[in-house]
C-alpha cells in the first residue's frame, strides 16, 4: 500500500457494518487505522477481513496503530495469543518489522520489500501490487504472437514499477527488448510520440500511465494491440469506454465477476472508488489465507479468491492471477470470450 494507491482523505463512502473483533482470537489483523495517510485504505482491508471472518464464524482480533507504532501493535498481537498475524500493508512498516528482531508467529504481510531485501523465515507475502498484473499481461502479449513491444510510461513511481515488471517478464518469456517511450500530455511530447511510433512499429503496446490518460495515448497507437493497468477501469462513463475499444487489462474477480462463487454471500460495500473495493477484496483473501495458517504454515495453498487465483510459491509469496478483461463496444468483458 503506497500513498499513490491510497484514496484521498476527502473521499466519502459508506462501508458495510463490521462484526466486532474479539480478543483471544487465533488470528490478528494489524493495520494503520490511525494513520492520516493510510487510515481510510486500512479501513477497507479491515472491513473485508471481518466480513470473511464473520462468514466463517471465526474470531479475529484487529489491532490498529498510527504512523509510528507498528512494532508496538505487532507485539500486542503476539502477547494476545494470536497464532497467525496479518499485516502490515505499508512497505515502510514492513521494513521496520523485518529488521526489528521481533519473534512472531507466521505473519502474512500485505506488501513486499524491495527486490534485494529478505523477509524473516516465518513471513509470507500477499499483495495487491500491479506487478503480478504486468507479468500476466506480458505473457498474454507473447501468447498472442507479439515479439516486439512499445512500452509508453509516465514518470510516476507506480507506473515505472508496472512497466519494469512487464519488461522483465516480457524478456524472460522470449520477447525482444522493449522499445521505451516517455509519456506526457504536452503537445510537443505527443507529437514526438506519434512520429516515433510510426517509425518503430511494434506488435503490441503497454501503456504504463494513469488510467485517465489511456484514451489519449490509445489515439496515437491506433490498431496496435494495447495493454494497460486496471486503473483504466475506474469511474468511466459508458461513452468514454468506446474510446478504449480492444484495450486489455487485468482486474480482480471481485470487481469484474461479481457473481463469483469464491465470495458468494459476502456483503458488498458502497465505496466511492474501485481502489477501496480492491482493498476490501484483499481483506477477504487475507482472512482466508490466515485461516489456513492457524494450525501451522501449509506446504501448499491454492484457491480462487476475490483478488484472483492465489498460489503459495517456494519463496513464501502468493502469486496472483486476475481476470483478463477487454473493452468492447463500450463494455468491459472477458478477454477470453468472443
Amino acid at each position: 500500500m503506497s500513498a499513490a494507491q491510497t484514496p484521498p482523505a476527502s473521499d466519502e463512502g459508506s462501508a458495510p457494518a463490521e462484526p466486532r473483533a474479539e480478543a483471544g482470537a487465533p488470528i490478528a489483523l494489524v493495520l494503520p487505522l490511525g494513520s492520516g495517510t493510510f487510515g481510510r485504505a486500512a479501513g477497507a482491508v479491515r472491513a473485508g477481513f471481518l466480513a470473511a471472518a464473520a462468514a466463517a464464524n471465526i474470531k479475529a482480533l484487529v489491532i490498529g496503530h498510527g504512523d509510528d507504532d507498528v512494532l508496538t501493535a505487532f507485539s500486542a498481537a503476539k502477547e494476545g495469543g494470536a497464532r497467525v498475524i496479518v499485516g502490515p500493508p505499508v512497505r515502510d512498516d514492513l521494513k521496520k518489522l523485518a529488521t526489528s528482531g521481533l519473534e512472531l508467529p507466521p505473519t502474512i504481510a500485505l506488501n513486499q520489500l524491495d527486490d534485494t531485501a529478505q523477509l524473516p523465515s516465518n513471513f509470507y507475502t500477499l499483495t495487491l501490487t500491479l506487478d503480478s498484473d504486468a507479468r500476466q499481461l506480458a505473457h498474454r502479449a507473447r501468447e498472442a504472437g507479439a515479439t516486439t513491444v512499445a512500452v509508453i510510461a509516465s514518470d510516476s513511481s507506480l507506473q515505472q514499477r508496472f512497466a519494469g515488471a512487464f519488461n522483465a517478464e516480457w524478456i524472460l518469456a522470449g520477447g525482444d527488448a522493449p522499445i521505451m517511450y516517455h509519456f506526457d500530455r504536452s503537445p510537443e511530447v505527443l507529437r514526438l510520440l506519434r512520429s516515433e511510433l510510426i517509425k518503430n512499429h511494434a506488435d503490441a503496446a503497454l501503456l504504463a500511465i494513469d488510467g485517465a490518460d489511456v484514451a489519449l495515448a490509445k489515439s496515437y497507437i491506433k490498431s496496435t494491440p494495447t495493454y494497460t493497468s486496471n486503473q483504466v477501469n475506474e469511474n468511466l462513463t459508458r461513452e468514454a469506454r468506446f474510446d478504449l475499444d480492444d484495450v486489455q487489462f487485468v482486474d480482480i474477480p471481485w470487481l469484474v465477476d461479481p457473481n463469483g462463487t469464491a465470495y458468494a454471500g459476502l456483503k458488498r460495500p458502497d465505496y466511492p472508488n474501485a481502489t477501496l473495493d480492491r482493498l476490501y477484496a484483499l481483506g477477504i483473501d487475507a482472512f482466508r489465507v490466515a485461516q489456513a495458517f492457524v494450525d501451522g504454515a501449509p506446504e501448499r495453498l491454492d484457491f480462487d479468491g476475490a483478488t484472483g487465483r492465489l498460489s503459495l510459491d517456494s519463496t513464501r509469496q502468493f502469486t496472483r492471477e486476475g481476470k483478463l478483461m477487454v473493452f468492447r463496444s463500450g463494455q468491459v468483458v472477458s478477454a477470453e470470450t468472443r
